[in-house]
């Protein structure tokens, strides 16, 4: 655990922005699960049991942008594995 700490504070930029993005995408991905478990529980008679979160635009938002940082840290990340 302390070895991973370490290797965190020592990391380089695109390291760090990979990351970034990996938890970008994380977030995409839990607002595509909970867009999809809103439309499915819908009922009429309980829509305001239902909630109005913007799930899409959180999605789309945050796929972007984790996609746009592990684009731009990929050539780095990828070159201090081999």
């Amino acid at each position: 655990m302390i070895d991973l700490f370490h290797r965190l504070l020592l990391a380089s930029d695109a390291t760090l922005m990979a990351l970034a993005g990996l938890g970008f995408w994380v977030v995409a991905g839990l607002a595509a699960v909970m867009e999809r478990r809103r439309v499915r529980s819908r009922p009429l008679h309980r829509l305001e049991a239902v909630g109005w979160v913007p799930w899409t635009p959180i999605f789309v938002a945050c796929a972007i942008i984790g996609g746009g940082m592990l684009s731009l840290s990929a050539p780095v990340v990828l070159g201090e594995l081999l």
